[in-house]
């Protein structure tokens, strides 16, 4: 279960807070209940983990995981379709109409930066903490919580540059107010890449290390999928053979439910638990402050509670008969729920025991990261947490990666691994570069659906005009979001002409 699951968000109850708003004003605000202040505060080893503690929570803002991440990549992708209930801000990813007033947008751009320049706190003490006294804090130690502030920061950095392109850059805690100019995404990507090899130096392997915090395996796995990013591919299957001790869990369902956390599949997840609070679930939309150990997923796609997305035709066309990765995402016509047996089409106007239906007459709905194998109705409190990389993700990027460097055997052997247990035939020796490229394609689809790397690998694979038809997406613009206005108003560095093109 999750007795070892670090309360992240608690940080602020009893140490010195680090702020952020965007990358303009204030940059640093601390806020000091017991009379701290950076000068004195890194003097022990609980002061240097609550400190990068507080760079994990803003992960679980509303900005990102808690609530707008998989609504946004989710529904960009076309993974998702929307019902009537859906809210204007969430539909505007579906259709591409966001602009730069749009609100999560914001929230996911100032989450980032918050995060960054937590994480920055602490990489901007090195010295104060290697000062620490060996006794009270070791050397590796000491090295273990910096690798995981600039796994973090890397993390965070990632997430912005894919989604902005070109962007203020952070590296330390800003002594004005007069906010950073944009640097350019091959800069951004440059410390991301410095971040993560400094991180895997430094890091404990999974075994050694705590659940919820980054360790060897994240970075090297992160740092594979920066350099695949990249076109890279040479230096990304380095890293990806560095991996050591994951392997497939033989269910894949089980990737995906509250008991079975951090398994042998696991690389790293973004923490939640109920149990220890969500009372700020709904006031931290950016700033990590408060209990925010719950996400809302379970109740936004739940189809016996708000169902305000369902699964699209498409992703539903794409899985092949026989499949059991079907059964793993979604819920349909005779699927076996803690509520009962699901039905679809027009229920009845008294439901027989031990029957539950989709409502609207839907064919399918999400099954992954929802509570119902268990429980009756979802909640705003789910515990679930993500699988922000696991090592079916990895061999699928392995494959593609070994398919770029012309041994298209060896990304068959990998690809066959992840249809094997989806209780699928192996492709055969032999393919094209072309083929196989296909086969990935079709894998990552099915494989990692709903779990916000679709609209990624489209984009990078140059494949919107197929993928995207009739969605709106336009080429040239919706690549990239907008820099949020708020940003641009605070931020005296930056002007209208620094927009994105075409917002």
């Amino acid at each position: 279960m999750k007795t070892t699951k670090i309360i992240f968000s608690m940080f602020t109850l009893f140490t010195a807070m680090v702020i952020i708003n965007g990358c303009s004003e204030n940059d640093l605000e601390l806020v000091n209940p017991n009379g701290l202040s950076p000068e004195t505060f890194f003097k022990t080893e609980a002061q240097v983990q609550s400190a990068v503690n507080a760079a994990y929570a803003n992960l679980q803002t509303r900005g990102l995981y808690s609530r707008h991440i998989f609504f946004s990549q989710d529904n960009m992708s076309h993974e998702n379709a929307g019902n009537p209930q859906l809210e204007a801000d969430k539909k505007q990813y579906l259709d591409f109409s966001f602009d730069s007033s749009h609100g999560p947008i914001a929230d996911y751009w100032e989450s980032c930066y918050r995060g960054i320049n937590k994480a920055n706190f602490v990489i901007g003490n090195e010295e104060r903490i290697n000062a620490i006294d060996e006794s009270l804090v070791s050397q590796a130690t000491k090295q273990k919580f910096l690798g995981e502030a600039k796994f973090l920061r890397a993390l965070y950095n990632f997430l912005l540059v894919t989604r902005f392109g070109d962007m203020p850059l952070i590296t330390e805690i800003p002594t004005t107010t007069e906010g950073i100019a944009k640097s350019s995404a091959d800069d951004v990507y440059a410390l991301i890449i410095s971040d993560l090899q400094s991180a895997s130096a430094s890091l404990l392997d999974k075994s050694e290390e705590a659940n919820g915090r980054a360790t060897k395996g994240a970075a090297i796995a992160l740092l594979g999928k920066v350099y695949l990013y990249r076109g890279e591919h040479a230096l990304a299957l380095a890293e990806f053979k560095k991996l050591t001790g994951y392997a497939l869990e033989p269910d894949y369902f089980d990737n995906f439910k509250e008991e079975t956390e951090h398994g042998i599949e696991s690389i790293f997840e973004i923490e939640y638990d109920d149990a220890l609070g969500a009372s700020a679930k709904w006031d931290s939309s950016v700033t990590g402050a408060g209990p925010n150990e719950a996400t809302f997923r379970g109740q936004e796609y739940g189809f016996n509670d708000w169902f305000n997305v369902y699964p699209s035709d498409d992703l539903k066309n794409e899985f092949e008969d026989g499949d059991l990765r079907y059964d793993g995402n979604f819920y349909y016509e005779g699927s076996e729920s803690a509520i009962g047996t699901v039905k679809t089409g027009p229920a009845p106007n008294v439901i027989p025991e031990g029957e539950v239906y989709i409502p609207l007459e839907r064919e399918v709905a999400w099954k992954k990261y929802q509570n119902y194998y268990k429980d009756a109705n979802e909640d705003q409190e789910s515990g679930i947490n993500f699988k922000y990389l696991r090592y079916a993700d990895v061999l699928l990027m392995m494959a593609e990666c070994e398919n770029e460097v012309g041994t298209q055997d060896n990304a068959i052997d990998l690809i066959n691994e992840v249809r094997e247990r989806a209780s699928l035939d192996g492709l055969a020796y032999g393919l094209s570069k072309t083929a196989v490229f296909e086969a990935i394609v079709h894998e990552r689809k099915v494989e990692l659906a709903g779990e916000q790397v679709r609209f990624n690998d489209i984009l990078r694979w140059n494949l919107t005009s197929t993928e995207l038809a009739g969605t709106n997406f336009q080429a040239g613009k919706n690549e990239l979001w907008p820099i949020p206005d708020r940003e641009i108003t605070s931020n005296e560095n930056l002007s209208a002409a620094d927009q994105n093109p075409g917002y």
